[in-house]
């Protein structure tokens, strides 16, 4: 036996058509992300470093910035091939300590950790 919907065919579009759109973004966005390789992040006490193959992309070609924790990779417009990712690190980085390379395909990020201040003051005991 068989059964079919009786619903009026411009009801089905439109009640549906937002989950298709999400699905559709979703499965786009999950492609992009099987192409591009995933992170390789170590850490010691004054830096985290993190390692991602960008093949046939040249230094000119990236774009990498730095807000408090996250860490912004992408290529620029005319690169071969378009990676664009986001990192938010335990910790905020400090800039100044921080260095990039890149060598055969491989982008190397050195990102020093911010050193907190201490803000403790003693208190004379009177």
């Amino acid at each position: 036996m068989f059964f079919a919907t009786t619903t009026p065919a411009g009801f089905h579009r439109q009640l549906f058509s937002p989950t298709g759109r999400s699905l559709e973004r979703f499965l786009s966005e999950a492609q992009l992300v099987s192409r591009q390789k995933s992170c390789v992040m170590e850490q010691d006490d004054k830096s985290y470093t993190l390692s991602f193959d960008v093949p046939g992309i040249a230094r000119d070609q990236l774009s990498i910035n730095v807000e408090g924790a996250i860490v912004r990779i992408e290529t620029k417009e005319g690169a071969p091939r378009q990676y664009r990712q986001a990192y938010e690190l335990p910790q905020d980085i400090d800039v100044a300590s921080s260095e990039a390379k890149l060598e055969n395909g491989v982008l190397t990020l050195k990102l020093g950790k911010v050193v907190p201040v201490s803000r403790v003051i003693e208190l004379p005991i009177q």
